[in-house]
């Protein structure tokens, strides 16, 4: 099959500079090969003695011809006039001579012609650019949308890219069934849902999802972020919106994809995101392209937010984004099933069990587990090792939730006792407390930004309720460092500024949030709003009194305190598996499971009443 025959375009532009160009070179050609440049008082000479036989006078320029050749075997010459009296010389000479008119007409229809040439050139040439999506789009079609569209067989990926979310992938079969056979979806009467909109935290996997949709039905996918519906000229997102579903319809059964939605379809409602006239508009044209096609049109509009709780309520109501979908953090099945599609093409070692690494790694989405095993195969490519061992994963792992190691952050010798003393302390009181999840490793190299030394748990099972008991427990351990350098040293540093925080925050919580103090009830304090999802946190409104204020107060004082010393006991009791630790800690700086085991072996609880 040859390749198709590109149609040359005729552009006045590019034929004026030719001809200008080939005008150029004859001119130059012409003075180079057949006139040569003489001196005027050679000139002279040469008329003196009779040797030219017409010149021709034109400005200050004097054009001639010889009677014989020159030595350069040329028979024209120009050069330049310098006295005032030339007509005496010449007629003295008896050399036939006359005044010519300048022809200035190229000259000065370059002067016009080649200024409008040159400015047509530049804004042609800045047109087609902005019209191929340069900066500022094409002022003829700003309205136009800039969805990016995947056809049938652009689309590689399916569901078999995607684990860790099998409920949200049955959800979207559906949309599949009917994309593929609409008539025998619908059979019973049923119709697809117009719009499907995912919900999850960022990097669980939402983009990948409506992806694998489009590519499991093999339709076209229209994909746009919400962010590029908006402008700074009132109407043009809503003449995106229309576009987009103009475009949508011409290439039915298709796929509508906007990420982001949050960015386009914030509440309306004062106070939740703010007015604004431009996105108001946007929205309302978006509602109505909702309404105005049906499931038999075979469009499918999906959606993705990490925000639901800022959407319009127009948005989420029935007809219009009639299913939505939770894309959460995957439980350890997923997560380890995520791993296994991120290191299908990494070399690794034998011993190498991925049910341990899903294990180390709660909370993770699958943006951070496929970042793990990238950052696991650097490690082994850095220490020059053969294949990716468990270690990789271990450092891999420490450097995505600690940070960097600081290897050129020195510290001296007191500053490395109290730290390895208070990562110690840490270490012990989980150790002793029961029902906690057990020690993975303890450090005193420093990491990130401001952590000096740090102290991991591995955690057993993933969990989503905590009682009482757990959340005190999860305080002490908190707070074991700072008790450790009480008892051993008996003064405060500043090292334990993150612990208390975060040991401030549970008790607070415990109190305002969850009803978990006796004098104050079971009653909820804490009347903010935070996302649905639970990534971000926002100021709650204090309706309660004074007197509440500060019996809130006291009772997360009062928490503290009794976490603190819970760690002073533990820790008073244990004083030799302290020390002895902490000297083993300062010589190796990084301590792992099993060195931990064999240190805690003489551990005592007191707490434990025998």
């Amino acid at each position: 099959m040859q390749p198709p025959v590109k149609s040359i375009k005729f552009n006045f532009f590019y034929l004026s500079l030719a001809i200008l160009g080939v005008i150029l070179l004859r001119d130059l050609w012409v003075n180079y090969t057949e006139v040569e440049a003489l001196p005027y008082s050679e000139f002279l000479a040469l008329a003196n003695e009779g040797a030219i036989s017409e010149v021709t006078v034109s400005g200050e320029h004097l054009r001639g011809t010889f009677k014989r050749p020159s030595e350069n075997g040329r028979l024209q010459f120009i050069t330049t006039i310098v006295p005032s009296d030339l007509s005496a010389i010449l007629e003295k000479s008896g050399i036939s001579f006359k005044r010519v008119v300048d022809n200035t007409f190229l000259r000065d229809f370059l002067s016009w012609v080649v200024p409008a040439l040159v400015f047509f050139g530049i804004w042609f040439l800045i047109m087609s650019r902005m019209g191929k999506g340069g900066v500022g789009g094409s002022l003829m079609s700003i309205g136009k949308n800039r969805a990016k569209v995947y056809v049938e067989n652009d689309v590689e990926v399916g569901f078999d890219n995607v684990a860790g979310v099998e409920e949200a992938k049955e959800e979207l079969a559906e949309i599949v069934n009917f994309l593929k056979d609409p008539e025998h979806f619908g059979r019973l009467g049923a119709r697809s849902p117009k719009g499907v909109l995912l919900v999850g935290p960022p990097g669980t996997g939402k983009t990948l999802l409506a992806k694998a949709v489009a590519g499991e039905a093999k339709v076209p996918f229209f994909s746009i972020n919400g962010s590029e519906f908006v402008e700074m000229f009132v109407g043009v997102g809503a003449a995106r919106v229309r576009d987009l579903f103009e475009q949508a319809r011409q290439k039915s059964p298709c796929i509508i994809f906007i990420d982001e939605l949050d960015a386009l379809g914030r509440s309306r409602v004062n106070g939740l995101g703010g007015g604004n006239d431009e996105k108001e508009h946007t929205l309302n044209q978006l509602l109505v392209e909702l309404d105005g096609f049906g499931s038999e049109s075979g469009i499918v509009l999906l959606a993705a937010t990490n925000r639901p709780e800022i959407l319009d309520p127009a948005l989420l109501r029935s007809g219009r984004f009639d299913r939505q979908v939770l894309v959460d953090r995957p439980d350890k099945e997923g997560r380890l099933a995520i791993l296994k599609v991120h290191t299908k093409k990494l070399k690794l070692a034998a011993k190498v069990s991925m049910e341990e690494v899903a294990a180390l790694t709660t909370g993770f989405t699958g943006a951070d587990l496929e970042n793990l095993a990238n950052e696991s195969a650097l490690a082994a490519t850095r220490r020059g090792g053969e294949s990716i061992t468990l270690a990789d994963f271990s450092t891999a792992i420490e450097r995505i939730i600690a940070g960097l190691e600081k290897k050129n952050r020195l510290l001296n010798d007191r500053e490395r006792e109290i730290v390895a003393h208070h990562e110690m302390g840490h270490a012990i009181v989980a150790a002793t407390l029961p029902g906690t999840d057990p020690v993975h490793k303890v450090s005193i190299i420093p990491r990130g930004i401001g952590a000096l030394g740090y102290t991991i748990q591995r955690p057993l099972e993933d969990r989503f309720l905590m009682t009482k008991e757990e959340l005190e427990n999860k305080m002490a351990i908190l707070l074991g460092g700072r008790a450790a350098e009480q008892l051993i040293f008996n003064h405060l540093s500043t090292g334990a500024a993150d612990d208390l925080n975060k040991a401030t925050d549970i008790a607070r919580e415990m109190v305002t949030k969850y009803g978990m103090d006796a004098e104050l009830g079971s009653v909820a304090y804490d009347e903010s709003k935070p996302s649905l999802l639970g990534t971000g946190k926002e100021d709650g409104r204090k309706n309660y009194s004074e007197d509440a204020a500060r019996s809130i107060d006291r009772a997360v004082k009062e928490l503290v305190s009794r976490a603190l010393s819970r760690s002073l006991r533990i820790l008073r009791e244990n004083l030799p598996v302290l020390k002895e630790s902490s000297v083993s800690l300062l010589k190796k700086e990084t301590l792992g499971q099993m060195d931990l085991e064999h240190l805690f072996g003489n551990i005592v609880n007191p707490e434990v009443v025998i």
